[in-house]
């Protein structure tokens, strides 16, 4: 029988799939433990990410859901906030999901006054839009390059409005902006980590990867 191998073309790509690449997951505040799970499900080298020396050694970072004030109050308290700024400015792939959205937004509304950003996507984010705890829903929510999924809202945030740099991936049915992508940057106003679905964070994966590949 002839032995089949693969092109030498088609090797590199087989690697690159099958690299794990070190993504962080900022744990000062929020549902930290359900995205290493679902990072590490997805195909990533996940580690907890609490010190500016820790955070130099991850390709990658994923802001959970919490409480995006305390988170930003801590980032200051544990000397991060700066560093986390310039890997972002400097396109370090991220991905905010619920106050993570917020904390990666250039503005927003209704934030409180000692409130800070770490910016980066050309957006408006409006901070607990679908009303307080006691109002959370889910909702089946199409995500371009990912397909339905179900998205779980907690006090979560909605997009007011993007710039042109910004691409909308999901809207709800009345028109709402729940997820979007600039570049190295994907936020989601719901929670894919609470699910068990882990495609959200294999999309993130796959960005990471393409960036090292660049």
């Amino acid at each position: 029988m002839t032995a089949v191998h693969p092109s030498p073309a088609a090797v590199p790509a087989q690697r690159e799939a099958s690299y794990r690449p070190a993504v962080g997951v900022l744990a000062l505040q929020g549902d930290v433990r359900e995205h290493l799970a679902a990072l590490d499900a997805a195909g990533a080298e996940a580690t907890a990410v609490r010190r500016a020396e820790e955070l130099a050694a991850v390709e990658a970072l994923v802001i959970p859901g919490g409480e995006s004030t305390t988170m930003s109050n801590l980032a200051v308290a544990f000397g991060l906030l700066e560093p986390l700024r310039a890997r972002i400015a400097e396109g370090m792939p991220a991905y905010g999901s619920c106050a993570g959205m917020i904390m990666l937004a250039d503005k927003i509304l209704d934030g409180r006054a000692d409130q800070r950003t770490l910016g980066g996507i050309d957006m408006t984010v409006r901070r607990n839009a679908f009303g307080r705890q006691n109002e959370s829903f889910e909702a089946v929510v199409e995500v371009a390059g990912v397909g339905p999924v179900e998205g779980v809202f907690i006090r979560a945030p909605w997009v007011e409005s993007v710039g042109a740099g910004v691409e909308v991936l999901a809207r709800l049915t009345d028109g709402t902006v729940v997820a979007v992508r600039q570049g190295n940057l994907l936020a989601t106003s719901f929670h894919p980590e609470l699910t068990g679905d882990h495609r959200v964070h294999r999309l993130f994966v796959e960005m990471v990867r393409a960036r090292r590949a660049d």
